[in-house]
């Protein structure tokens, strides 16, 4: 097993799952509801920034296995930066699957990777981890709207069907307010402006959408398509034996 390969295989929800058990001291009164932004927040940027950091070992093993990729990255030509814009995971998903086709003869990502149990399990695993938390009570708004709609805001056919989009449309501009949300956090953008939204960011529907538990589900939505991915690529690599 070579140094990347646990931590590339280790789920990005084992981070919710310890933010649960460590809050399931707390009661749910209401003195505590002030403790939910702080927390929901942190999980957050905990969760992007290990995507973040798993994909950076992802492209030093593609880099390892392909030396023509290993050029491109030493060069930065695809400027992944930090991997945290949709871009920049864009590219290293087309990147991969490129070399998987080197790799497997008619490779084909939709033949490959099954978004519909993709999608599925990443929404019973959400509703799963924070089942009776303190966690939803605080939220508990948001995470109905979440329960309601999920299936509608992202269907098994909005990612993973093609080697060009990791993300179809619809979900590249929800992952726009997922990577907007991550640098004001991470920056502290909000410390020098109003903490509140506008009356016309209200009025807009797709602020429905700044939800948590939504944005959880399409980080592991993209976990789950890079695992499954790489799982073709060390079988091919010969980095494990099955």
């Amino acid at each position: 097993m070579n140094k990347h390969q646990e931590f590339i295989f280790s789920p990005i929800t084992s981070i919710l799952q310890e933010v649960v058990l460590a809050n399931s001291g707390v009661s749910f009164a209401i003195e505590t509801y002030p403790l939910s932004e702080y927390i929901m927040q942190s999980v957050f940027l905990k969760m992007t920034g290990f995507q973040e950091q798993k994909l950076k070992c992802l492209t030093w093993e593609m880099a390892t296995s392909d030396f023509e990729y290993r050029r491109t990255l030493l060069g930065n030509e695809d400027n992944l930066g930090e991997c945290s814009s949709y871009n920049s995971k864009n590219k290293i998903y087309q990147r991969l699957i490129s070399i998987l086709e080197k790799e497997i003869q008619n490779f084909k990502v939709n033949e490959n990777i099954d978004a519909s149990m993709i999608l599925n399990n990443s929404v019973e695993e959400i509703k799963n981890i924070f089942k009776g938390s303190t966690l939803l009570i605080w939220d508990q708004n948001n995470y109905n709207y979440f329960s309601k709609n999920i299936k509608q805001i992202i269907k098994h056919n909005h990612f993973a069907n093609t080697k060009r989009n990791l993300f179809e449309s619809s979900l590249q501009e929800l992952y726009k307010s997922l990577y907007s949300f991550r640098n004001q956090c991470a920056h502290n953008t909000l410390s020098y402006q109003e903490n509140l939204p506008t009356l016309n960011t209200l009025s807009n529907s797709k602020y429905l959408n700044y939800n948590y538990f939504i944005w959880f589900t399409q980080l592991i939505i993209i976990d789950k398509i890079f695992i499954s991915l790489y799982s073709h690529f060390i079988k091919q690599t010969k980095c494990i034996e099955y």
